[in-house]
């Protein structure tokens, strides 16, 4: 993905909403985090591990379900950076703050900001900044002199620049958002033929209200790597890097959009290895020291070559295929690591099973029927089978991540085995269109 699939509403300003006091029953002196964004479970993983727990959230996100778990609720638009400073400075007053955690892309640079506000451990707002900008982070790394695995890339400023990008590093060129996730606004442009009509589609997504964040502002021009793609999932400690999982993807035929993951995945040792020396480079290079990270890369030749990377988990429950393969749970990780509650992570743990998962799609239409469901639900090797659509929704043609429909996650004793179950399963699964 892909970015965490749980961010919702606009960049625009909106006044605070109400701020719930503290828990009247609240243990004097435990450890308080910061939390940014995000679904109920990191909250809950949260107080399960002892914290108090500080909530930024944008009001319509808020339910009655996460206050069981919330000890100060402030309702804001968080991603305006500002506000969520100050208003953490005024909480950590109140509660003995240790830590400031995003785990959804658009908290992970208010985290930073917060940390950096506050003197916290863990990452800070320039070092997510650099993870979230494509440009940036290309940028950094070439000045800190990582260049192994490098990616030509430059801002898209119009079809002159495009032609000439395309002259000097050789077409197809992919052009997308400079921070943006999902695969939106991802295009190929396969020859000087269609640099106008890319141009044209580039303005429309500029000025476009479809994406479910915000718009999409700035775009770069990349070369174009082939290649089977792997993400990596990792997590850091002091700068020690921790692979958890080198995990393979399943594109969809036309497009950037992804259709499945699985771990571990099924590469040469030797391969493996250079994935895993690529990713402490990259990391390294852009002074990621903590927490979790997500860091994707084409392997033409079986070289890798550095896509992008994040200081998140990564979405599309691909945390919940590294935790179903050997066992660690990233999130609790992150929030229980730099507040003492858990050990830091220092070595890899065994992998001792295999994990993946496939998507849901359709023909584009009025769904008319959902079929398969409940019964591979009850498939004992499913984790998770989610569907978002029902009776009367509207299918999209298949142009970007939020277009899918659901997911199956299976386990099996071996990645070919996970493979097979999981297509097979969501194969099972029909939403009927008209």
């Amino acid at each position: 993905m892909s970015a965490e699939e749980d961010r919702t509403g606009t960049r625009e300003r909106t006044a605070p909403g109400p701020v719930t006091p503290p828990r009247a029953e609240r243990a004097g002196g435990r450890a308080a985090v910061i939390v940014v964004g995000g679904k109920l479970k990191i909250v809950r993983k949260a107080r399960e591990l002892g914290l108090d727990v500080v909530y930024l959230q944008r009001p319509d996100s808020y339910t009655a379900e996460h206050a069981p778990y919330v000890d100060a609720a402030l309702l804001v638009d968080y991603t305006d950076e500002r506000l969520s400073v100050e208003l953490a400075r005024a909480v950590a007053g109140s509660f003995p703050v240790r830590h400031a955690v995003s785990l959804t892309e658009d908290g992970l640079t208010v985290a930073g900001r917060i940390t950096d506000a506050l003197g916290l451990p863990g990452t800070p707002a320039s070092v997510a900044r650099r993870c979230l900008d494509k440009e940036l982070m290309r940028r950094h790394l070439a000045s800190t002199g990582v260049t192994a695995g490098a990616v030509a890339a430059e801002p898209f400023d119009g079809p002159d620049g495009l032609h000439r990008f395309g002259a000097a590093h050789g077409w197809p060129v992919i052009v997308k958002p400079a921070d943006y996730s999902a695969s939106v606004g991802v295009l190929l442009v396969e020859g000087p033929g269609q640099v106008d009509a890319a141009c044209r589609q580039v303005r429309d997504w500029q000025a476009s209200d479809v994406p479910p964040f915000h718009r999409v502002g700035r775009f770069v021009q990349e070369e174009f790597v082939t290649g089977p793609e792997v993400s990596v999932e990792t997590f850091s400690t002091g700068g020690r890097h921790v692979v958890l999982a080198v995990t393979e993807k399943l594109l969809a035929p036309e497009g950037f959009v992804e259709l499945g993951h699985a771990t571990p995945a099924r590469l040469d040792p030797a391969v493996t290895a250079a994935v895993h020396r690529a990713t402490a480079a990259a990391l390294d290079g852009l002074g990621l020291r903590d927490g979790p990270s997500h860091t994707e890369f084409r392997l033409p030749g079986g070289v890798p070559r550095l896509i992008e990377t994040h200081n998140r988990v990564g979405g599309d429950r691909i945390h919940d295929l590294v935790e179903a393969t050997c066992g660690v749970d990233q999130d609790r990780l992150w929030l229980g690591s730099p507040t003492g509650l858990l050990a830091p992570l220092t070595a890899a743990p065994p992998v001792t099973r295999a994990a993946a998962t496939r998507f849901i799609t359709a023909e584009p239409g009025t769904v008319v029927a959902v079929e398969g469901l409940d019964a591979v639900r009850l498939h004992p090797a499913v984790l998770a089978a989610d569907l978002t659509v029902a009776v009367g929704d509207q299918v999209r043609e298949l142009r970007t991540s939020w277009d899918r429909l659901g997911q199956v996650v299976v386990t099996a004793p071996t990645t070919d085995e996970a493979v097979a179950l999981a297509a097979d399963l969501a194969a099972r699964v029909h939403v009927v269109t008209r």
